[in-house]
Protein backbone atom coordinates (compact mmCIF):
# COMPACT_ATOMS: atom_id res chain seq x y z
CA UNK A 1 0.00 0.00 0.00
CA UNK A 2 1.33 3.46 -0.88
CA UNK A 3 2.13 5.94 1.89
CA UNK A 4 -0.87 8.14 1.04
CA UNK A 5 -3.26 5.18 1.25
CA UNK A 6 -1.71 4.14 4.57
CA UNK A 7 -2.34 7.66 5.90
CA UNK A 8 -5.91 7.56 4.57
CA UNK A 9 -6.46 4.19 6.26
CA UNK A 10 -5.24 5.70 9.55
CA UNK A 11 -7.40 8.83 9.14
CA UNK A 12 -10.54 6.74 8.63
CA UNK A 13 -9.72 4.24 11.37
CA UNK A 14 -9.23 6.98 13.96
CA UNK A 15 -11.87 9.40 12.69
CA UNK A 16 -9.87 12.28 11.17
CA UNK A 17 -12.36 13.73 8.67
CA UNK A 18 -10.34 16.77 7.56
CA UNK A 19 -7.38 18.91 8.54
CA UNK A 20 -9.51 21.20 10.71
CA UNK A 21 -10.81 18.30 12.81
CA UNK A 22 -9.26 18.29 16.32
CA UNK A 23 -9.73 14.53 16.67
CA UNK A 24 -7.91 12.32 17.18
CA UNK A 25 -5.28 14.31 19.13
CA UNK A 26 -2.37 12.33 17.67
CA UNK A 27 -3.32 13.52 14.16
CA UNK A 28 -4.04 17.17 15.05
CA UNK A 29 -2.95 19.55 12.29
CA UNK A 30 -2.47 16.76 9.76
CA UNK A 31 -4.50 16.19 6.62
CA UNK A 32 -7.70 14.22 7.13
CA UNK A 33 -9.61 11.79 4.95
CA UNK A 34 -10.98 14.56 2.74
CA UNK A 35 -7.58 16.07 1.85
CA UNK A 36 -5.82 12.71 1.62
CA UNK A 37 -8.38 11.35 -0.83
CA UNK A 38 -8.12 14.48 -2.98
CA UNK A 39 -4.32 14.25 -2.89
CA UNK A 40 -4.43 10.59 -3.88
CA UNK A 41 -6.72 11.35 -6.83
CA UNK A 42 -4.48 14.28 -7.87
CA UNK A 43 -1.54 11.85 -7.78
CA UNK A 44 -3.43 9.53 -10.17
CA UNK A 45 -4.10 6.82 -7.59
CA UNK A 46 -6.87 4.64 -8.99
CA UNK A 47 -10.18 5.46 -7.20
CA UNK A 48 -10.84 1.71 -6.97
CA UNK A 49 -7.56 1.30 -5.03
CA UNK A 50 -8.55 4.12 -2.67
CA UNK A 51 -11.78 2.27 -1.90
CA UNK A 52 -10.43 -1.28 -1.77
CA UNK A 53 -7.02 -0.70 -0.18
CA UNK A 54 -7.86 2.08 2.30
CA UNK A 55 -11.53 2.75 2.96
CA UNK A 56 -12.97 -0.77 3.02
CA UNK A 57 -10.14 -2.28 5.14
CA UNK A 58 -10.25 0.68 7.54
CA UNK A 59 -14.00 0.36 8.08
CA UNK A 60 -13.62 -3.41 8.48
CA UNK A 61 -11.11 -2.78 11.26
CA UNK A 62 -13.42 -0.21 12.86
CA UNK A 63 -16.36 -2.65 12.68
CA UNK A 64 -14.27 -5.44 14.21
CA UNK A 65 -13.09 -3.17 17.05
CA UNK A 66 -16.70 -2.16 17.70
CA UNK A 67 -17.82 -5.82 17.75
CA UNK A 68 -15.06 -6.58 20.27
CA UNK A 69 -16.09 -3.53 22.38
CA UNK A 70 -12.65 -1.96 21.93
CA UNK A 71 -14.34 1.21 20.67
CA UNK A 72 -17.87 2.55 21.15
CA UNK A 73 -20.52 4.51 19.24
CA UNK A 74 -18.79 7.96 19.40
CA UNK A 75 -15.53 6.61 17.92
CA UNK A 76 -17.43 4.66 15.30
CA UNK A 77 -19.37 7.76 14.29
CA UNK A 78 -16.11 9.69 13.94
CA UNK A 79 -14.70 6.98 11.67
CA UNK A 80 -17.89 6.92 9.64
CA UNK A 81 -17.71 10.72 9.28
CA UNK A 82 -14.12 10.45 8.04
CA UNK A 83 -15.11 7.74 5.59
CA UNK A 84 -17.98 9.96 4.41
CA UNK A 85 -15.54 12.84 3.81
CA UNK A 86 -13.50 10.56 1.59
CA UNK A 87 -16.56 9.21 -0.22
CA UNK A 88 -17.55 12.77 -1.23
CA UNK A 89 -14.40 12.84 -3.35
CA UNK A 90 -15.12 9.38 -4.81
CA UNK A 91 -18.83 9.89 -5.61
CA UNK A 92 -18.18 11.10 -9.19
CA UNK A 93 -16.28 7.87 -9.91
CA UNK A 94 -19.21 5.77 -8.69
CA UNK A 95 -21.50 7.82 -10.93
CA UNK A 96 -19.23 7.33 -13.95
CA UNK A 97 -19.02 3.59 -13.38
CA UNK A 98 -15.25 3.67 -12.79
CA UNK A 99 -15.88 2.21 -9.33
CA UNK A 100 -18.37 -0.65 -9.39
CA UNK A 101 -20.67 -0.91 -6.38
CA UNK A 102 -21.23 -4.33 -4.85
CA UNK A 103 -24.99 -3.84 -4.80
CA UNK A 104 -27.78 -1.72 -3.36
CA UNK A 105 -28.88 -1.77 0.28
CA UNK A 106 -32.26 -0.28 1.19
CA UNK A 107 -32.47 0.49 4.90
CA UNK A 108 -35.01 2.09 7.21
CA UNK A 109 -36.19 2.14 10.81
CA UNK A 110 -39.61 0.47 10.85
CA UNK A 111 -42.94 2.22 11.28
CA UNK A 112 -43.60 3.61 14.74
CA UNK A 113 -39.90 3.86 15.61
CA UNK A 114 -38.04 7.16 15.40
CA UNK A 115 -34.58 5.96 16.46
CA UNK A 116 -31.86 6.27 13.85
CA UNK A 117 -28.40 5.93 15.44
CA UNK A 118 -28.17 2.19 14.83
CA UNK A 119 -29.55 2.54 11.31
CA UNK A 120 -27.12 5.35 10.54
CA UNK A 121 -24.14 3.36 11.80
CA UNK A 122 -25.08 0.38 9.65
CA UNK A 123 -25.62 2.67 6.63
CA UNK A 124 -22.22 4.29 7.00
CA UNK A 125 -20.32 1.06 7.57
CA UNK A 126 -22.08 -0.67 4.66
CA UNK A 127 -21.44 2.31 2.36
CA UNK A 128 -17.78 2.16 3.38
CA UNK A 129 -17.88 -1.48 2.29
CA UNK A 130 -18.68 -0.43 -1.28
CA UNK A 131 -22.49 -0.61 -1.37
CA UNK A 132 -25.00 1.95 -2.64
CA UNK A 133 -27.21 3.05 0.27
CA UNK A 134 -30.87 3.96 -0.08
CA UNK A 135 -31.73 5.31 3.38
CA UNK A 136 -35.48 5.66 3.92
CA UNK A 137 -35.13 7.27 7.34
CA UNK A 138 -37.33 6.44 10.34
CA UNK A 139 -40.97 5.41 10.84
CA UNK A 140 -40.95 3.63 7.46
CA UNK A 141 -44.12 1.81 6.37
CA UNK A 142 -44.48 -1.31 4.23
CA UNK A 143 -45.54 0.85 1.28
CA UNK A 144 -42.34 2.90 1.37
CA UNK A 145 -40.19 -0.24 1.38
CA UNK A 146 -42.23 -1.75 -1.47
CA UNK A 147 -41.96 1.45 -3.48
CA UNK A 148 -38.17 1.36 -3.25
CA UNK A 149 -38.07 -2.37 -4.10
CA UNK A 150 -39.84 -1.45 -7.35
CA UNK A 151 -37.12 1.11 -7.99
CA UNK A 152 -34.24 -1.21 -6.96
CA UNK A 153 -35.49 -4.76 -7.61
CA UNK A 154 -32.16 -6.45 -6.83
CA UNK A 155 -31.54 -4.60 -3.58
CA UNK A 156 -31.02 -6.18 -0.17
CA UNK A 157 -33.43 -4.75 2.42
CA UNK A 158 -32.46 -3.80 5.98
CA UNK A 159 -34.98 -3.24 8.77
CA UNK A 160 -34.03 -1.58 12.06
CA UNK A 161 -35.92 -1.25 15.36
CA UNK A 162 -34.87 -0.17 18.83
CA UNK A 163 -38.08 -0.84 20.77
CA UNK A 164 -39.89 -4.05 21.65
CA UNK A 165 -43.12 -2.23 20.81
CA UNK A 166 -41.98 -1.52 17.24
CA UNK A 167 -39.98 -4.66 16.46
CA UNK A 168 -43.32 -6.46 15.98
CA UNK A 169 -43.93 -4.20 12.97
CA UNK A 170 -41.01 -5.91 11.25
CA UNK A 171 -43.18 -8.98 10.75
CA UNK A 172 -45.80 -7.04 8.75
CA UNK A 173 -43.09 -5.47 6.61
CA UNK A 174 -41.33 -8.78 5.95
CA UNK A 175 -44.66 -10.37 4.95
CA UNK A 176 -45.39 -7.51 2.56
CA UNK A 177 -41.91 -7.81 1.02
CA UNK A 178 -42.26 -11.59 0.66
CA UNK A 179 -45.65 -11.18 -1.05
CA UNK A 180 -44.23 -8.70 -3.55
CA UNK A 181 -40.78 -10.23 -4.06
CA UNK A 182 -40.41 -13.70 -2.49
CA UNK A 183 -36.68 -13.96 -3.25
CA UNK A 184 -35.73 -10.61 -1.69
CA UNK A 185 -32.99 -10.76 0.95
CA UNK A 186 -34.11 -9.18 4.22
CA UNK A 187 -31.67 -8.33 6.97
CA UNK A 188 -32.88 -7.15 10.42
CA UNK A 189 -31.20 -5.63 13.45
CA UNK A 190 -31.68 -3.57 16.60
CA UNK A 191 -31.36 -3.83 20.37
CA UNK A 192 -34.35 -6.14 21.07
CA UNK A 193 -33.82 -8.41 18.02
CA UNK A 194 -32.32 -11.92 18.07
CA UNK A 195 -32.00 -14.98 15.82
CA UNK A 196 -35.18 -16.58 17.11
CA UNK A 197 -37.22 -13.50 16.20
CA UNK A 198 -35.52 -13.37 12.79
CA UNK A 199 -36.58 -16.95 12.05
CA UNK A 200 -40.08 -16.39 13.45
CA UNK A 201 -40.87 -13.51 11.08
CA UNK A 202 -39.18 -15.08 8.05
CA UNK A 203 -36.27 -12.65 7.62
CA UNK A 204 -33.02 -13.97 6.14
CA UNK A 205 -30.44 -12.74 8.62
CA UNK A 206 -30.08 -11.05 12.01
CA UNK A 207 -27.07 -8.73 12.33
CA UNK A 208 -26.02 -8.17 15.93
CA UNK A 209 -23.85 -5.19 14.92
CA UNK A 210 -22.87 -3.22 11.79
CA UNK A 211 -19.86 -5.43 11.03
CA UNK A 212 -22.07 -8.54 10.95
CA UNK A 213 -24.30 -6.76 8.43
CA UNK A 214 -21.31 -6.00 6.20
CA UNK A 215 -20.04 -9.58 6.43
CA UNK A 216 -23.46 -10.94 5.41
CA UNK A 217 -23.76 -8.51 2.51
CA UNK A 218 -20.27 -9.29 1.28
CA UNK A 219 -21.12 -13.00 1.21
CA UNK A 220 -24.09 -12.19 -1.01
CA UNK A 221 -21.94 -10.04 -3.29
CA UNK A 222 -19.12 -12.57 -3.66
Amino acid sequence: MSEILEKLFEAVEFGKADKASPFPPQLKGQDGANELTKNALDADVDPKDILEQALIPAMERVGKKFSEQKIFVPQMLMSAKAMGASMVQLKPFFASGKIKEKGTFIIGTVKGDLHDIGKNLVSMIVEGGGWKIVDLGVDVSEDKFLEKIDEYPNAVIGLSALLTTTMVNMEDIVKAIRTKKPDARVLIGGAPINDDFCQKIGADYYAADPQKAVEYLNKIAS
